[in-house]
């Protein structure tokens, strides 16, 4: 070691060495410098390299948001900007809508005589395939899983399972809930309503309710629950005769924020689309991280983005939480 051999060459004498005086040894500076000089270029790059990915997080959380939002914490009431408006066939009274890949959309229309299970271009509004219901069935929600397009009907126990390659109908079951309004899925498990405030899981093969919750706000319950979509760890629900989506926890049913956006279905009757209805219909396009809105008997669809209501002026329970209807 440096201060031992130094003392040696004193001869017994007292040393002057001094580990932190250069002129005293000449072999603890070399060694001190290169240590430090190598702490402080690892300590640089494990800096650098936590700070780059501190960055691409804050990118993928950002650009996540700027469409869809976080999960929590998050706005608890949004509006939209409305990105781009395709056509879409004004007959057509959509019960359900999701995306298919490829710039095509898959949807259920409703009435009796006029329900359906059709394919449709994006940029368009064609139908590239259909497949009618017989006129004694009211088509309602519909989800894709796997190859397996689930569509149920209303007022009906009968649901349907289609082959989405060609529309073919593969099968009949029984609906589990007590009637069909939504469906979606988050690839394990089938989301339902039947609309009233109670949000359920269907297990996909056995075709058996396995869960159900009531959602709620505030502790007040959302009835009236109808079109549903798996949004990025949500169940987006459009409520019935509103103008508004709630986004639910699939693990308990609490209403985690609202998406309020009256100027869709007001721009269209300021057009004089006297023959519109409710807004019903959403879809998401997970590849691209893009969002989709129609409504029933509209003649267009439109791509969204959510935008903070910061200042909200109205009431949002009296603006979503109606009272349930009765049939």
């Amino acid at each position: 070691m440096p201060i031992k051999s130094l003392r040696r060459k004193s001869n017994g004498r007292k040393s002057n060495s001094n580990p932190r005086n250069p002129q005293n040894n000449t072999m603890a500076p070399s060694t001190t410098t290169s240590f430090r000089l190598t702490y402080r270029h690892a300590s640089f790059l494990i800096s650098a390299f936590l700070f780059i990915s501190v960055l691409i997080l804050l990118s993928i959380s950002w650009n996540t948001r700027s469409v869809i939002g976080s999960h929590r914490p998050l706005d608890p009431i949004c509006g939209i900007e409305v990105v781009n408006e395709f056509p879409h066939d004004p007959n057509a009274f959509t019960q359900g809508l999701l995306y298919a890949g490829n710039d095509t959309f898959f949807e259920s229309t409703g009435l009796y005589g006029r329900s359906s299970v059709r394919k449709v271009a994006l940029g368009t509004g064609k139908v590239e395939a259909i497949q009618n219901l017989h006129k004694s069935y009211f088509g309602e929600g519909l989800t894709l899983l796997g190859e397996r397009l689930f569509q149920v009907t209303w007022l009906k126990k009968t649901a349907f399972i289609y082959d989405s390659n060609n529309l073919s109908k593969v099968e009949m079951f029984t609906n589990p809930m007590p009637d069909g309004w939504g469906l979606a899925t988050d690839g394990k498990v089938l989301f339902g309503s039947d609309g009233t405030s109670t949000l359920y899981a269907i297990d996909p093969q056995s075709l058996k309710v396995v869960k159900r919750h009531i959602v709620r706000y505030k502790g007040h319950e959302v009835h009236n629950l109808n079109e549903l979509e798996y949004v990025n760890g949500e169940v987006w629900a459009n409520v019935w005769q509103t103008d508004c989506i709630a986004r639910i926890s699939g693990k308990d049913g609490v209403v985690l924020g609202w998406i309020y956006l009256p100027n869709l279905r007001e721009g269209l009757v300021a057009a004089e689309n006297r023959g519109i209805d409710v807004l019903n219909g959403i879809a998401w396009d997970q590849g691209k991280n893009r969002l989709f809105l129609t409504g029933k008997l509209w003649p267009k669809l439109y791509e969204i983005k959510l935008r903070p209501q910061t200042r909200f002026n109205g009431d949002i329970e009296k603006l979503c939480m109606h009272m349930p209807f009765q049939f």
